[in-house]
């Protein structure tokens, strides 16, 4: 199911939201935003700048670390036999939560997928993903799906 989110100047911002099921704690990347606009992945405060790095590490998981997401091999068009990560980055933002910090957190998720597929469609084509074409495309995402969960804002820090 596709949720429409909008930035300031009303550009659309697309999430997937998943299937409800269960996943192992280690494929979850969480990330929550406060009232008072701090950031924390998976429990510790952390400043909205890393996101994108630590994001591509979580997706990427380049050393088999066991607390990062499992990866499983998958049959895709245009690749073949290729790992595909079983992380999902999970997103929770506070109802006092600011636009600015919202979007900023929005902006660097959104970078570290473009950043993996632009890798991906280079390592395997010389290009960057935009410069695909649509079965190209359609293959990158398979290979490097943007998987965010995104719940509905609450009082994450309590009362205001």
């Amino acid at each position: 199911m596709w949720i429409p989110v909008y930035t300031e100047d009303f550009r659309p911002i697309s999430r997937i939201i998943p299937k409800p099921r269960k996943y192992a704690k280690r494929n979850i990347l969480q990330v929550l935003v406060n009232r008072n606009n701090q950031l924390a992945i998976n429990g510790e405060l952390a400043d909205v700048s890393t996101l994108k790095d630590r994001t591509i590490e979580f997706v990427l998981n380049p050393n088999n670390s066991e607390d990062l997401p499992q990866k499983e091999i998958k049959t895709i068009d245009l690749f073949g036999p290729v790992e595909v990560s079983k992380g999902i980055v999970s997103l929770q933002s506070d109802k006092g939560t600011s636009y600015e910090m919202y979007i900023a957190v929005q902006d660097q998720l959104t970078s570290a997928y473009n950043e993996l597929r632009n890798r991906k469609a280079n390592e395997k084509w010389g290009k960057n993903f935009d410069e695909l074409n649509d079965d190209q495309k359609e293959a990158v995402r398979k290979v490097v799906p943007m998987q965010i969960s995104e719940a509905e804002p609450k009082n994450i820090g309590g009362k205001k």
